[in-house]
Order: C-alpha cells, then structure tokens, then sequence
C-alpha cells in the first residue's frame, strides 16, 4: 500500500472522476505518495497545520500509472506515482485529525 495526503478541497472537486490528478502532476510529472510510515513526516513537512487534509489509501497493484520508488527527503525512497491514480486503486479515504 501506498498513500497520498490531499486537502478535502482538492478531493471534493474531483469526486465524480474516474481519476484523480493533482497539481504535481503537471508542474513535476508525478504525483508525491509515501508509505504507511512516512505518513506522519510528510505530514509534518508539508502540511503542518493545515485543516481539512484526507489520507488516500492506494493498492499500487491496482494503479494503471507507474508507480516508482524515488530517492528524496533525507535520500528516503517514495512512490511517485506517474500519471493519474484511477480511484479503483484507492481502497480508503479517512480524515486526518487536527494536529
């Protein structure tokens, strides 16, 4: 399993896609996931205090995008997914609590 932290606002606007695409995907060519325990340190970088964040649980097996695990913060391998997630491949979507 994968995972991706999106703002509720970002996923709402794509609800009634078969995929979801996000800004990374044009200005970097992928789109930045992590593992179950990079989760909270991604978190912590990149969305510290923000409100309204969701944790996409992906089954990468199910994804119709390659996905590869690329050196990044601290030289630590993440997915990168490359192109769109198809939502078949999205097995949960939970609320993060406020921190």
């Amino acid at each position: 399993m994968i995972y991706h932290v999106i703002s509720e606002a970002v996923w709402n606007e794509q609800l009634h896609s078969e995929f979801l695409v996000v800004p990374s995907l044009q200005t970097e060519g992928f789109i930045h996931c992590c593992t179950k325990h990079q989760v909270e340190g991604v978190r912590a970088r990149y969305f510290k205090g923000q409100p309204g964040l969701l944790l996409l649980e992906i089954d990468e097996s199910k994804l119709e995008s390659e996905v590869r695990f690329e050196k990044s913060t601290n030289d630590e391998l993440f997915p990168h997914v490359y192109g769109p997630i198809n939502k078949r491949a999205i097995l949960s979507v939970t609320q993060l609590r406020e921190e």
